[in-house]
């Protein structure tokens, strides 16, 4: 294993530290692991203090997530056997505020005050320098940072372990489980318990989202195409206003040489604007599209497919720029700023926003082009409904006034991804889509979450309604429900199939 892909302690026969000669004030670094090594490179750039912690404060503390809610579960239960240790058990945000600390050690709840690791303070890499869990955070990898290692010297006396958490229902990063202890103290197990830890609170969490499979994780897929070859090399279905500006100003973009930002929500076409922009600027040129795979991965995925960034004849695009570890954003920034000057520049970037990128690609990028939500750009919606009917059957697929109406009205909060998903759903069971072959989800309004049981009973009354020429009042006898209940049930759920046909006696 390499360092990069975890923290393997030193001494117990991982690789040998590289030597990497660094100076921050009177404090020197005269070898580190690579990835501690480059938070110190980061940390200077920063412009972070070596002498000491800056405070930095935030009176707003949100604990009403789940991953909260979960953290803090299995954080007190662990503290409660450990009473005895001096150890510092910490919950924090994807943006390294603390959220909460537990430990019954007077000496060293006194010393983390002191340093400001404590709640309502940030402890990330731009506020503390190098640590754990502002190394976990940056990195997305569990990380242990031990004694000198700490860029500012107050935090050379303490040991400390790291381990990000991602969001079962998103695979969003939504925080860290850090734990503290003293440098003299035994830490050979502080690691192993921090992922412990991190991984009952992520087991807890998708209990307690329902099970739901984890959605967006990183695949780390890699592949080539020649320009004439893309997917948007076609005729492009979206007639919206707001979508031939973003792609126009994408290609704008590209003939100009810069180096591009495709920014917007999860979903809605960022990949699709990014290779539309290389479309027609050479025909034979190659795209390489990469998409991160999760962090303990990265390293072999970049060195499979880096090299390519020097090629004058490839344009790269990386996709979720902005679930790259640090490390691996520095690699990428400094092959950049290697590569040979010409007209065009090799690498498009998606992410949800600019500020969502590393800073050290982020200050390469020349131009940022925002994709607006399919919400946004409703005109859309059909015509990708027929291309993706089509894409899925190969032949055409019709769909009913109220379908379009209703796949209109919905604001499809995963975008376009959703779209694609809803209607090659429906298209794989008929040859004309109707309401009834639609998710239960898009023909309700209700934006408040439901219970199982309410789903169940959301479902049934949509397939009763939904039926060709079913009224109200045989939807309701048909559920065993009186016509003011399964119309109470309807405005409950914001349900929007009722049409001439479901008001009649």
């Amino acid at each position: 294993m390499t360092d990069r892909g975890g923290d393997p302690d030193p001494d117990s026969g991982a690789p040998a530290p590289v030597p990497v000669p660094l100076r921050a004030g009177d404090l020197s670094l005269p070898s580190a692991r690579p990835r501690v090594a480059a938070s110190w490179v980061r940390s200077q750039r920063y412009g972070v203090s070596p002498e000491a912690v800056e405070p930095v404060y935030s009176g707003s503390l949100v604990t009403d997530s789940l991953f909260y809610e979960c953290g803090a579960e299995v954080l007190g239960r662990l503290h409660g056997t450990l009473v005895n240790e001096p150890l510092g058990l910490m919950i924090t945000d994807a943006e390294g505020l603390v959220l909460a600390r537990w430990s019954a050690d007077q000496d060293i709840n006194r010393s983390l005050d002191r340093v400001h690791l404590a709640p309502g303070f940030y402890f990330g890499e731009r506020t503390a320098g190098t640590n754990g869990l502002g190394l976990a955070l940056a990195d997305r990898v569990p990380s242990l940072v031990r004694a000198g290692e700490h860029y500012v010297a107050p935090l050379r006396r303490y040991t400390c372990a790291a381990v990000p958490v991602l969001d079962p229902r998103t695979g969003d990063l939504v925080g860290s489980i850090n734990m503290t202890t003293w440098s003299d103290a035994s830490s050979d197990l502080l690691l192993a318990l921090a992922q412990s830890a991190a991984g009952n609170t992520s087991a807890l969490m998708h209990v307690r989202a329902g099970g739901h499979p984890v959605r967006g994780m990183p695949r780390g897929e890699v592949f080539h195409v020649f320009a004439d070859r893309l997917p948007g090399a076609g005729p492009d279905p979206c007639p919206s206003r707001a979508w031939r500006d973003a792609v126009a100003a994408a290609r704008e973009a590209v003939a100009a040489g810069r180096l591009l930002a495709v920014v917007g929500e999860p979903g809605a076409g960022k990949s699709a604007v990014a290779t539309l922009a290389r479309h027609g600027s050479r025909r034979r040129e190659r795209v390489l599209v990469a998409r991160p795979p999760q962090a303990p991965d990265v390293d072999s995925w970049l060195a499979l497919w880096s090299p390519e960034l020097t090629a004058r004849d490839t344009c790269v695009v990386v996709s979720g720029a902005d679930v790259l570890p640090a490390w691996a954003a520095d690699e990428l920034a400094a092959v950049l700023g290697t590569a040979a000057p010409g007209p065009l520049r090799p690498m498009v970037l998606t992410a949800p926003s600019l500020a969502a990128v590393p800073e050290s690609l982020a200050v390469l990028v020349d131009s940022v082009i925002e994709v607006p939500p399919l919400r946004h750009r409703i005109e859309d919606v059909e015509p990708l409904a027929r291309s993706f009917a089509r894409e899925h059957r190969h032949r055409d697929v019709d769909f009913t006034p109220r379908a379009l109406r209703a796949l209109a009205a919905y604001p499809w909060p995963e975008n376009v991804r959703e779209l694609r998903s809803v209607v090659r759903e429906a298209a794989a069971r008929t040859d004309v889509v109707d309401v009834q072959h639609l998710r239960p989800a898009v023909l309700s309004s209700g934006s408040r979450s439901l219970t199982r049981l309410e789903q169940l009973e959301r479902d049934e009354i949509l397939r009763c309604l939904t039926q060709p020429g079913t009224t109200a009042v045989q939807a309701a006898a048909e559920l065993g429900l009186s016509r003011a209940t399964l119309y109470r049930k309807i405005a409950q759920y914001g349900l929007k199939v009722r049409g001439r046909e479901h008001a009649g006696e």
